[in-house]
């Protein structure tokens, strides 16, 4: 046999792939029977102090644009003044739920939630339906 050297060489991959394939089922049907365990010794806690229930501070705003802040009604003019002035009643620590009507403009729930973190409130949530 004589060897042509016009002929360029090619690359003959097929066994390699096989042999991938192979590998990757071997992997893939011992995988879910390797148990990974570490055993660590958790501290023991006291129940020194109950935690107290903090009532949340429900924030309601209508398609009318009035604002009911627990059962207290607010007008969306000077909101954030008078919201200030109430909720030094209140405790900041206590979550507040904000639920506004689809219908309102977008920058008015903004305008409330941004009166309600500059009262001094941290846990401010929106409420969604869903």
């Amino acid at each position: 046999m004589e060897y042509d050297w016009d002929e360029k060489p090619e690359l003959n991959i097929t066994p390699m792939v096989d042999i991938m394939l192979v590998l990757l089922a071997i992997l893939m049907v011992i995988a879910p029977n390797v148990v990974f365990e570490e055993t660590i010794m958790l501290p023991q806690g006291v129940a020194s102090k109950q935690v107290e229930k903090i009532p949340p501070v429900h924030i309601t705003i209508t398609k009318d644009k009035i604002i009911k802040v627990n059962k207290n009604i607010f007008q969306i003019e000077g909101f954030a003044d008078n919201f200030y002035l109430f909720s030094k009643k209140l405790n900041t620590k206590s979550t507040v739920l904000i639920s506004a009507d689809k219908r309102l403009d977008y920058g008015l729930v903004m305008d409330v939630l941004q009166a309600v973190k500059q009262a001094g409130f941290v846990e401010v949530s929106l409420a969604t339906n869903g």
